[in-house]
């Protein structure tokens, strides 16, 4: 998996995957803390019905996350849409620093 990607975890029910969302952001901040508060390290949380009664839950991990996503056997996903994410660990200035499009130089 290279460092570049973003990465996923699929975990599953909302209600089910509760303590393991709860164990990855515990984590998350530990690594973010140690690596020193970088705006591009994040860990994401998703919750999507896509029409189905029960939601799933899916954590993405930013590329400067990647020991973090590789600690949970995360794969390699597409840059997810900001909108349906929450933010589980890392700094609120990530938002900005990872979803900010480029507009060509105004």
């Amino acid at each position: 998996m290279p460092k570049s990607k973003w990465t996923a975890l699929v975990l599953g029910d909302a209600q089910t995957s509760f303590l393991d969302c709860r164990d990855i952001a515990e984590t998350g901040e530990e690594f973010f803390e140690a690596a020193g508060r970088p705006p591009a390290m994040a860990v994401f949380a998703c919750n999507d019905s896509e029409g189905r009664l029960h939601c799933e839950v899916t954590v993405y991990f930013s590329p400067a996350a990647h020991d973090l996503a590789k600690r949970y056997q995360a794969k390699a996903c597409e840059r997810p849409a900001p909108g349906a994410l929450d933010l589980l660990a890392g700094d609120p200035a990530c938002w900005e620093t990872l979803f900010e499009e480029k507009t060509g130089g105004v």
